[in-house]
């Protein structure tokens, strides 16, 4: 592994020791947080709290805001958040392994024919020649932290293109802003990430696109919802209404949006609630636009790709950044949704 990575695999190991530590803390008050990210992934979970749909099913429900999906299974594992809706991490595999953490379901996924991640590279590489992603080699690559879903994604293409991961460079950077940062000023070379930030970098000219993720991970389970275990064990009544919320906003999103089912004005409705927690600086009619062009298939009923989940969590092993000794027992609770 490179030296870009060495210091912040070790890091994932401190931050799930320090979590569960901290996962004997107070009981909760009545209010749930939802742990969420201002991408267009998480447009399910804008949804079902400004339809009421939270409420519905008996919760009381906030949105609590974060930069990268590591944070957020801390943040579960600590009774920070109640629930999240992000991709698998290193640091969730190992709070997992500690008892404090469960995958109850599964939400994007990577699918042919529907758009998904896109790769980028910066103005300023593809100028000198990264036009394709089997021109990474030697590449600096931006992702979040080590065991990130932007980290999974660079093996996929890596390893898709007869191209060591070791020789591309990734670099953690922490926060989406700063990747942005990073690859629009060719700080970095490349990038993976969701559609509509990359279509927005792509209009504005911060970026070129070269590839798509769907290209080299079909039917990849790119987010999955999770909570903590005391909460999937012990509080089932509360865990199935927030799946039960859930599922309905998503049937609203993905026939507005990827099934189009739904009509103008229900696909405005939905738009202008996203448009309040994604691209918000952008114009509605943009935002709306881009909303539709980067839609990625969501699973039904928090539905479980059980296969890519593992999938993930043997890689996570064979880089040594969790244990060996990890089972999928005590990562997934499959009693809650559908498993695919």
């Amino acid at each position: 592994m490179n030296m870009f990575l060495n210091r912040r695999q070790a890091l994932v190991g401190m931050g799930a020791l320090g979590a569960a530590t901290a996962f004997g803390m107070p009981a909760r008050a009545a209010t749930r947080n939802l742990a969420v990210l201002h991408l267009a992934s998480h447009a399910p979970s804008f949804i079902a709290f400004e339809r009421g749909y939270y409420k519905d099913a008996g919760l009381d429900i906030e949105l609590k805001f974060f930069e990268a999906a590591q944070p957020m299974a801390v943040a579960i594992a600590s009774g920070d958040a109640d629930f999240g809706v992000t991709a698998m991490s290193g640091g969730l595999i190992s709070l997992a392994q500690k008892d404090a953490v469960k995958v109850i379901g599964g939400a994007l996924t990577e699918q042919k024919g529907v758009t998904g991640a896109i790769i980028l590279a910066s103005n300023k590489a593809y100028e000198a020649g990264l036009t394709d992603p089997s021109k990474l080699s030697g590449k600096s690559f931006g992702i979040t932290t080590a065991g990130s879903s932007f980290h999974f994604m660079a093996h996929k293409i890596a390893q898709a293109n007869n191209i060591k991961l070791a020789d591309m460079q990734l670099r953690p950077l922490q926060k989406l802003g700063a990747i942005v940062g990073a690859l629009t000023t060719g700080q970095i070379d490349a990038w993976a990430i969701q559609p509509n930030v990359a279509k927005k970098m792509i209009r504005e000219g911060a970026a070129k696109q070269i590839g798509l993720v769907s290209d080299y991970a079909p039917d990849y389970q790119v987010t999955t919802a999770f909570t903590s275990t005391k909460n999937a064990a012990n509080e089932r009544e509360m865990t199935e209404a927030f799946v039960k919320a859930y599922s309905r906003a998503i049937a609203d999103y993905n026939a507005a949006f990827i099934d189009n089912k739904a009509d103008d004005k229900e696909r405005d409705d939905l738009a202008k609630i996203v448009h309040k927690y994604v691209e918000s600086d952008s114009p509605f009619e943009t935002a709306k636009q881009n909303l539709i062009d980067g839609a990625m298939k969501v699973n039904e009923g928090l539905a479980l790709s059980l296969d890519s989940c593992v999938e993930q969590l043997e890689w996570f092993k064979s880089e040594g950044m969790v244990k060996d000794a990890i089972t999928k027992e005590q990562l997934f609770d499959t009693s809650y949704v559908k498993i695919i």
